[in-house]
C-alpha cells in the first residue's frame, strides 16, 4: 500500500485499515491545524485506491473496520465513492464499518439522495470537525463554515441514516472568548445531535498562522486548568441524550468518557477534582496529535 505524507485518523480508528482516497484536505485554511498544510488536495486515481485494497485483502485475513483518508473523502463524487464501497462489500464482506472525514461543505454540496445512496452502499459514519460553536471563533480560525451551516450539515447526515461523530477543541476561544466558545459549542453540539463527540485540546505547532497571531498578541493560550473549566462549562450546556462523549485524544490533559446526559454530572465532578488539584494532569511532553 502507498501512503503519501503523514496519515491522520480519529482515535477510534486505531485498529482500522486506512486507505487514502484523497490526499490532503479540501478546506486546509484553518490557522490552528497543520495536518495537511504540505499536501495539495486531490483525489487519488480509482485504480490506485483499489490496488491498495487488493494488497490489503491479500495480506490480512480479516478486516473489520476501514477508514477512508485523508481529510475530506466525502467531497468525492458519488460514482467514485460507490466504486470503492462496492469493492469493500464484495471483496471484504466481513468489514462491519466504513468511515471517513467530512467537512460541512462536502455535506452541503451533496443532495440528500446522494447521502442516502452512500449509506446504502456501505458508508456507516462520518467524522466532522465542529471545533467551536461560536461564530467569532470560527471566523477567526478560518474554519470556513458558520455554526448554522454545521447544524444543517449534521442534520443532512443524520437524515440519511449515517452516524455522526463530531470533534470540538478546548481552548480554541483563547482567554478572550473562552466562555462564549464553551457555551456556544455546547449548544451547537446539542443542536447537531451527534452519536459521538470527541474533545481535543488546542496545541499550536511551530510555523502555524495561529503561532504568529499569538506572537502579535492577537490570541492568548489558556492554562491547563482554565481549559478544564471551559470543558466543564461546555458540558453544562450540552443536551445530547444517548451521545457518547470522549476526551481520550493525546492532546487532552484529562481523559473523560461517558454517555450523555446520564454521565454528565459524573464527568463534571471529575473535571472539578482535576481543577482542585486532586487528579494529576497529563504532562506537556506527553501531549500530542
Amino acid at each position: 500500500m502507498e501512503y503519501e505524507g503523514m496519515v491522520y485518523r480519529p482515535p477510534s480508528e486505531a485498529y482500522s485499515l486506512i486507505i487514502q482516497v484523497t490526499i490532503g484536505c479540501s478546506q486546509n485554511d484553518c490557522i490552528f491545524c497543520n495536518m495537511y498544510k504540505e499536501k495539495r488536495f486531490r483525489m487519488r486515481p480509482l485504480q490506485d485506491v483499489l490496488a491498495d485494497f487488493r494488497e490489503a485483502r491479500a495480506y490480512y485475513s480479516s478486516i473489520g473496520k476501514i477508514f477512508l483518508a485523508d481529510g475530506d473523502a466525502l467531497i468525492c463524487k458519488n460514482e467514485y465513492l460507490n466504486e470503492i464501497l462496492n469493492y469493500i462489500r464484495e471483496e471484504i464482506p466481513e468489514c462491519r464499518q466504513v468511515t471517513c472525514y467530512a467537512s460541512p461543505r462536502s455535506v452541503m454540496i451533496k443532495k440528500e439522495e446522494e447521502l442516502r445512496e452512500l449509506k446504502a452502499h456501505g458508508l456507516d459514519m462520518v467524522y466532522m470537525g465542529l471545533e467551536s460553536g461560536n461564530a467569532q471563533v470560527l471566523e477567526f480560525m478560518k474554519k470556513g463554515a458558520t455554526p448554522q451551516e454545521m447544524i444543517q450539515s449534521a442534520g443532512k447526515i443524520k437524515q440519511a441514516g449515517i452516524r455522526l461523530s463530531v470533534t470540538a477543541i478546548s481552548g480554541l476561544g483563547g482567554t478572550k472568548l473562552w466562555r462564549e466558545h464553551a457555551v456556544d459549542t455546547g449548544k451547537v453540539l446539542s443542536a447537531m445531535k451527534p452519536d459521538y463527540v470527541g474533545l481535543l485540546t488546542l496545541m499550536v505547532e511551530p510555523g502555524l498562522p495561529l503561532e504568529e497571531k499569538i506572537q502579535k498578541g492577537e490570541f492568548e493560550l489558556m492554562t491547563p486548568y482554565d481549559n478544564l473549566k471551559e470543558t466543564k462549562l461546555m458540558l453544562e450546556n450540552m443536551d445530547c441524550p444517548g451521545c457518547i462523549f470522549r476526551s481520550n485524544h493525546a492532546s487532552n490533559y484529562v481523559n473523560l468518557k461517558g454517555t450523555l446526559n446520564e454521565d454528565r454530572e459524573r464527568m463534571m465532578a471529575q473535571l472539578e477534582e482535576a481543577i482542585q488539584g486532586n487528579i494529576h494532569l497529563k504532562e506537556e511532553w506527553m501531549r500530542g496529535f
